[in-house]
């Protein structure tokens, strides 16, 4: 017996009603940065597996949902592993971040949503100039390391 695969609606529910209690780094609701993760997916021709793990791209990192969950949640084997792949691990060198996300089918895509609205000028304005300069540098960094394109 087949299962039916969650909906982009259905996971999207999933995906705020996880991260409900947690705000970002400027205090407002993380569901904002999913949702404009998944936007950025979606506007950069990503597909429906894609932005699904947008959607959960921090739920397993952030323990907001647990791998267990993710092993077992009706979505296809493409959408979990891109979501592991943006799951970074404690104390993992960020070279093995990148590789593993370059070497991920749909993963890099994911990411380049991701790092584009974690840099927006606007969305690290609110932050103090120290946290900025330090978030800027992080940033760049991975786009480095991901073969991206700085910006």
């Amino acid at each position: 017996m087949t299962q039916n695969l969650l909906t982009l609606a259905e996971v999207e529910a999933l995906a705020r009603k996880a991260h409900a209690a947690q705000t970002d780094k400027a205090g407002r609701p993380y569901a904002e940065h999913l949702q404009a993760v998944a936007e950025g997916v979606r506007e950069r021709g990503g597909d429906d597996e894609q932005i699904a793990a947008a959607w959960l791209h921090d739920a397993v990192e952030d323990e907001a949902l647990s791998e267990k969950w993710l092993h077992e949640a009706a979505l296809t084997r493409r959408t979990k592993d891109i979501v592991l792949a943006l799951t970074k691990q404690e104390d993992e060198p960020p070279e093995a971040y990148a590789e593993r996300i370059r070497s991920t089918s749909g993963a890099l895509l994911v990411k380049a949503a991701d790092l584009a609205h974690n840099a927006d000028p606007a969305r690290l304005a609110v932050l103090d100039e120290h946290t900025r300069a330090r978030l800027a540098k992080k940033y760049a960094s991975m786009r480095a390391l991901l073969g991206l394109p700085p910006g």
